[in-house]
């Protein structure tokens, strides 16, 4: 029964999320607003993290399994996505080459202000 209100919980905040995002014009998707109402529930201690705790992980274990659908469909559009295989494949090199830099530099610019030195 713990299980089934932890998830309902979950599911009651990405209908909110599914609700606001029919108020608010903005280009942003409705998950998005069920994770920022979930952030702010529990930030302000509306919603303790006991209360979704291993329905939460239930749901990051079986992730894996959720993207299957979404991987058959790619293998649908296989025709579509062809041309774009070489543009996507480049971006998606160098957008990570990026992050990475910039997550290394910003790690290093951290440590250097709490003083940690690298070994």
């Amino acid at each position: 029964m713990k299980f089934l209100r932890q998830f309902m919980i979950i599911l009651l905040l990405s209908f909110l999320g599914e609700v606001l995002k029919m108020f608010i014009p903005l280009p942003i998707p409705a998950s998005v607003y069920g994770l920022v109402l979930m952030l702010v529930c529990l930030m302000t201690g509306v919603l303790k993290t006991s209360q979704v705790k291993d329905a939460a992980f239930f749901l990051i274990e079986i992730m894996p399994v959720m993207f299957i659908p979404a991987a058959a469909g790619l293998i649908d559009s296989w025709k579509v996505l062809q041309p774009l295989l070489l543009p996507i494949l480049v971006i998606t090199v160098v957008i990570t080459v990026f992050v990475m830099v910039v997550t290394g530099k910003v790690a290093q610019m951290i440590a250097q202000k709490r003083g940690i030195k690298n070994e």
